[in-house]
């Protein structure tokens, strides 16, 4: 298939609301634009796969393309120098990988890795700040997103600051479902902990705890949610001071 087909077909897709599998589109940036910008940002974007764990964007390096996550799940972690990592916030379907490109920085001072395989629309950095020039409601959207995730980063450093691992552990399990929408979520003790910046053996146990208290099943490589009620329960209060903050900003740009 030339270029020029696959262009039309992603702009027939997008007009139909469909994505690259022909299903329809997940990333509530682009189910929301008027059809002139549509056309012109599907026009220059290429659906692709993402796999687990991979790494969109790496600290000081140049941020050559963009996504818009379809489906799955992107981590932001800021990253030490003798390689420790903890995660700053969580990306999923309602956003966007590459916040600095709109603010016209070049390189990224965060890594972006995916915690589950998933679907992007990516476009090249530098198109899409051509495009942002004639599409005024795309870069609102981008601008606002920019605005829920800043948000959601100083309360989860916050959170790291100050509450114990079980309720973080099922802050992290909910905000994570939330974006994934399925219960089960392929992780294991040693990338939970560096997503919670604590040790392995802090993550057993707490994860024990929410076991036996019939929130999650734990197995080797997979958590699986069983009582979401239970888990907004246990989980601190950041979980609801976050949501409250990002529905009050949707009300306010309605």
């Amino acid at each position: 298939m030339t270029a020029a087909n696959r262009s039309l077909q992603s702009i027939s897709r997008a007009f139909g609301r469909q994505d690259g599998d022909g299903k329809e589109i997940g990333n509530l940036i682009l189910r929301n634009l008027p059809r002139g910008e549509c056309e012109r940002i599907f026009s220059a974007t290429e659906f692709v796969r993402l796999r687990l764990r991979q790494v969109l964007h790496e600290v000081g390096e140049t941020i050559k393309s963009v996504y818009f996550l379809n489906d799955g799940l992107g981590s932001v972690l800021t990253v030490q120098p003798d390689g420790k990592s903890v995660e700053v916030g969580l990306i999923g379907k309602e956003g966007f990988v590459g916040v600095p490109v709109i603010f016209g920085f070049s390189t990224s001072g965060l890594r972006v890795v995916t915690q589950a395989d998933a679907t992007a629309y990516r476009i090249e950095a530098d198109t899409l700040l051509k495009i942002l020039a004639g599409c005024p409601q795309l870069e609102k959207q981008l601008l606002r997103f920019s605005m829920m995730l800043g948000m959601q980063s100083t309360q989860i450093a916050a959170c790291n600051r100050l509450h114990n691992v079980e309720e973080r552990l099922a802050r992290w399990l909910l905000m994570s479902h939330d974006r994934i929408g399925a219960k089960m979520l392929p992780l294991t003790q040693e990338f939970l902990g560096q997503m919670l910046g604590t040790r392995r053996a802090s993550v057993s146990v707490a994860a024990g705890t929410l076991q036996k208290a019939g929130m999650i099943r734990y197995t080797r490589g997979n958590v699986t949610i069983l009582d979401r009620g239970k888990l907004e329960r246990a989980a601190c209060d950041c979980y609801d001071i976050i949501q409250a903050q990002k529905n009050k900003w949707y009300k306010e740009a309605e």
